[in-house]
């Protein structure tokens, strides 16, 4: 297996995409054995749908192109930790390691504000890594949230 920054710079080519577009900067790559099996940025100001999280575009993805919802062997990476959404479908398609790169203490459900994916009362858990390439990835949302309230004033 490559290591973890491999696969996580490649999360992060995605959130600059997503930067481009106006989009909050967070990508995501999924990975099972040592294949990418899909790639993909935030699209919910694109599409106005709140459910184009990147993680939970990469899950559907996956799940198309290996004709089963079951990620066994799965490997999750996401600029940002997953919010309780994307941590839900996280749990549900059975990703079995996430991989993130910067915190968020607002939303953060692997261990920031909730530990939601390794909650021993789910029927699975995810094995969680944080803080791959962290500085990179808090930078990224950093210098989109700055913009962003400098356009407003």
């Amino acid at each position: 297996m490559k290591d973890h920054n491999y696969y996580m710079e490649m999360a992060l080519e995605e959130a600059r995409r997503a930067y481009q577009k106006g989009e909050v900067p967070v990508g995501a790559v999924l990975v099972i054995d040592d294949e990418v099996v899909a790639k993909a940025h935030n699209t919910r100001e694109a599409s106005q749908q709140v459910l184009n999280h990147a993680e939970m575009l990469v899950i559907k993805e996956a799940c198309e192109k290996i004709g089963f919802w079951r990620l066994d062997n799965s490997y999750l990476y996401t600029t940002v930790e997953p919010c309780v959404m994307c941590s839900g479908a996280i749990v549900q398609a059975r990703v079995e390691n996430v991989i993130y790169g910067a915190a968020d203490v607002k939303y953060g459900c692997c261990g920031s504000c909730i530990d939601l994916v390794a909650n021993n009362k789910f029927n699975h858990q995810a094995h969680i890594i944080s803080g791959v390439l962290e500085e990179e990835c808090a930078a990224l949302m950093k210098d989109f949230f700055r913009e962003l309230r400098d356009r407003k004033k």
